[in-house]
C-alpha cells in the first residue's frame, strides 16, 4: 500500500508553486491595468513588493520539489503551472478574450511534460 506521506511533499510543492505563480503573474502584469497612468518606477516598486511575496513561496516550493523531482522536471512543472495561472488571470482579471491558442500552448506543454517524466 502506498503511504500518504509520499504525496504530501509533492502536493505541498505544487500548492506553494501555484501561490508563487499567482503573485508572480500579478507582479509581472497587473501594473499594466492598475498603474498604467503612473510613472514606471512606481510600477517597478509595486512589482518588487509583490515579487518578494512570490519568492517567499517559490524558494520553499523548489526546495521541497527538488527532493522528489529532477531540475528539468521542476522547470517543466513551473511552466505548466504558469500557464494554468496565467490564462484565468488574462481572461478574468485583465479582461482579455479567451483564445484557442491557450489550448494549443497547453497541449505543447503536455508533450514537454511527457518527455521530462517518461524515464
Amino acid at each position: 500500500m502506498i503511504s500518504l506521506s509520499k504525496f504530501v511533499g509533492p502536493l505541498s510543492f505544487v500548492g506553494l508553486l501555484m501561490l508563487s505563480n499567482v503573485f508572480m503573474t500579478f507582479a509581472w502584469y497587473a501594473h499594466l491595468k492598475n498603474l498604467s497612468s503612473k510613472p514606471w518606477w512606481i510600477a517597478v516598486l509595486a512589482s518588487w513588493a509583490i515579487a518578494l511575496l512570490e519568492y517567499a513561496f517559490q524558494v520553499p516550493a523548489n526546495r521541497i520539489g527538488f527532493e522528489y523531482f529532477s531540475l528539468g522536471q521542476l522547470k517543466i512543472m513551473q511552466e505548466v503551472i504558469t500557464l494554468a495561472v496565467f490564462v484565468p488571470f488574462a481572461v478574468f482579471y485583465m479582461g482579455e478574450p479567451f483564445k484557442t491558442d491557450y489550448i494549443w500552448a497547453g497541449l505543447c506543454l503536455l508533450g514537454a511534460v511527457y518527455f521530462m517524466f517518461r524515464g
